[in-house]
């Protein structure tokens, strides 16, 4: 892997106390330019003193950020990649906290920011293929389908995969810039990402030519998760709200 002066990967976290896994991200830190923020959502469990031992065990490569109430994984992200951006990130993206996606991936994700300076995104994405591990339930695969079906057509972009939750960006002002404001959606701030990449960049070409979907050598579900079937309808609306918000017009 070809070294960075600076990787921050925000770890958002509501209630994770009995899913942290804390040996396995002290672990990740054996990559020597790999810092973790841990964003704590507001939780109402022991996860804010799972954090703070965490810090207490590596100092210099361990930070957290506190919210005082819940305001959603949305948010969580967006401050902690705003936090990452001023702690001087060259690097920084997000990572689910039940490390679903394990950090073997990581490596290559830097390497194809590293490789291709057009590239300012790279996304994990869980296509089953032989020769790859992704062990999704069926009660979660397939709704899933249906969401990613809708993004893509939505943002007219042929995405596999909007919400797998690996993600890491090349920090530029423009890459914070998609970060600046709030997002309107809660459940598909995802897509509201890309939507606003879309916009910046002046068209769909534009933005596809900033992103690279990385297909995940291992994924696997992890019980516990705060989203569900029953979310979709939901997620549904969220997309809708942002085409109409970002892409109305849009080439």
């Amino acid at each position: 892997m070809t070294p960075v002066s600076r990787l921050v990967l925000v770890v958002p976290c509501f209630d994770e106390e009995r899913r942290l896994a804390p040996a396995a991200f002290l672990d990740a830190l054996s990559r020597p330019h790999l810092s973790l923020l841990f964003v704590d959502d507001g939780s109402r469990d022991g996860t804010a003193a799972v954090l703070e031992r965490l810090r207490a065990a590596a100092p210099h490569r361990v930070s957290v950020l506190h919210l005082p109430a819940n305001r959603g994984k949305a948010e969580a992200v967006r401050r902690g990649l705003l936090a990452a951006f001023d702690a001087g990130a060259t690097l920084a993206g997000y990572w689910d906290a039940d490390l679903s996606t394990p950090f073997s991936e990581l490596d290559g994700f830097v390497d194809a920011l590293e490789a291709t300076p057009s590239i300012d995104l790279v996304m994990g994405s869980r296509v089953q293929t032989l020769g790859r591990t992704i062990v999704r339930r069926a009660v979660r695969h397939y709704p899933g389908r249906v969401f990613a079906t809708a993004a893509s057509l939505a943002l007219g972009l042929p995405i596999y995969d909007t919400q797998c939750g690996a993600k890491l960006l090349r920090v530029t002002p423009a890459t914070r810039a998609l970060f600046e404001t709030p997002f309107v959606s809660g459940w598909a701030f995802d897509v509201e990402v890309l939507a606003r990449l879309i916009r910046q960049r002046g068209s769909r070409a534009a933005a596809a030519a900033a992103i690279e979907e990385r297909p995940l050598r291992e994924w696997r579900h992890v019980p516990g998760s705060k989203v569900h079937a029953r979310h979709l309808a939901g997620a549904l609306w969220d997309v809708w709200r942002i085409r109409r918000r970002y892409l109305t017009g849009q080439r």
